[in-house]
């Protein structure tokens, strides 16, 4: 009976998932595909990684966009506030001082109306910025009469870097909002506002 020959043993080829010594399955975070390098090439471990979520979508249902306006507005109003601190003011000196700048002469009672606050409350901020002299009263305090406001060529130096902060704040926040819709946005939030029975800030 004639023996087996024996010799060097071969070991054939595998081609299959890559294993890698020291490394469990739970510590791959993307799968791995071999992608020839070139030709003859033994090929190269590509990570493939998945492709990001889309984008939401517009809100639905009943009041979502009204809650969207709402969280729109307070952050936009957080942003105003840290832009004005810078010059010491707040959104009433601006309102205050914007309103004076268009309306010259107008009253503590008319102008708290258009900020939303008392008239007690317009007159300490209206204190606070005749204090800076930004604003001037042109006729005495008294029982009777009404005190015309006016707004001093330092304030309207201040106004002016004041609107500026805020143009920064809506340049930022309409970066993505195309310049030929900007105009269409204003109007519906100016229409939005009328019908609210509020007047244009």
């Amino acid at each position: 009976m004639t023996p087996a020959t024996t010799g060097p043993r071969t070991r054939s080829a595998v081609r299959g998932p890559a294993v890698f010594s020291g490394c469990s399955s739970s510590s791959v975070r993307a799968p791995v595909t071999a992608r020839p390098d070139g030709p003859g090439s033994a090929g190269m471990m590509t990570a493939v990684t998945s492709p990001a979520p889309p984008p939401a979508g517009p809100p639905a249902g009943p009041g979502a966009v009204a809650v969207l306006l709402a969280t729109l507005g307070r952050r936009i109003r957080e942003e105003i506030d840290t832009a004005l601190r810078a010059e010491q003011l707040t959104m009433r000196h601006l309102s205050a001082l914007g309103h004076l700048a268009r309306r010259p002469g107008l009253s503590y009672s008319e102008l708290g109306r258009r900020a939303g606050v008392t008239a007690q409350s317009m007159q300490a901020t209206l204190r606070q910025l005749e204090e800076r002299g930004a604003v001037e009263r042109r006729t005495e305090p008294g029982r009777g009469r009404v005190a015309e406001l006016h707004v001093t060529p330092e304030g309207r130096r201040l106004l002016t870097r004041a609107e500026k902060a805020v143009g920064e704040v809506e340049r930022v926040m309409l970066a993505s909002v195309p310049r030929p819709e900007r105009a269409l946005l204003a109007r519906t939030l100016v229409g939005m506002l009328g019908r609210l029975g509020e007047d244009t800030p």
